[in-house]
């Protein structure tokens, strides 16, 4: 038995993807299998709708129709996933679940991952990875919320500001 949880995707009908995400909460809870299913997450972002020439913050979903669940799979936890109402499967081929990659959560966020930086704003930085990988630069913005880091590179002989995560840097000496 894999003893290491894993994020999968849960397809369900669209706008179920709450409803689904409270339901298995309840069953994980009622049956006991919290060191089964560790995480279940709907995806959203708050974006600003002007409507009436008003504007409101409204939360919206990222993925609709799907909800990422945490777990360790075994038939009984997938027994459990699968037969929540409003869920039709999950992705992979032929309902065989697929876990998401490490590369695809970071990138989701659904994880909160801390990296500790050596710079500051200012800070002259070394890139050790990505498209840009050798050139040096100085910093501009620390977004550690977002795990984003802007610097700003000499390129052909001009100032070009460049995104990069907050691991694609390294303080140079």
């Amino acid at each position: 038995m894999p003893e290491e949880a894993r994020w999968y995707v849960v397809h369900t009908y669209s706008g179920y993807e709450n409803k689904v995400a409270s339901n298995l909460e309840k069953t994980v809870e009622n049956r006991n299998l919290q060191d089964l299913v560790q995480g279940i997450r709907v995806p959203t972002e708050t974006v600003e709708e002007v409507k009436d020439g008003k504007t409101r913050q409204v939360e919206r979903k990222i993925f609709p129709g799907y909800v990422l669940v945490k777990m360790v799979l075994t038939d009984e936890s997938w027994y459990v996933v699968r037969n929540i109402r409003g869920c039709t499967g999950f992705v992979g081929p032929s309902s065989k679940p697929v876990p998401l990659t490490e590369e695809e959560v970071a990138s989701m966020g659904i994880e909160k991952r801390s990296v500790e930086v050596s710079y500051q704003v200012g800070d002259t930085v070394n890139i050790i990875d990505g498209p840009f990988d050798g050139f040096a630069g100085r910093v501009e913005e620390i977004d550690t919320e977002k795990n984003r880091l802007r610097v700003t590179i000499n390129m052909f002989g001009r100032e070009t500001p460049v995104e990069l995560s907050l691991d694609q840097a390294e303080a140079a000496e």
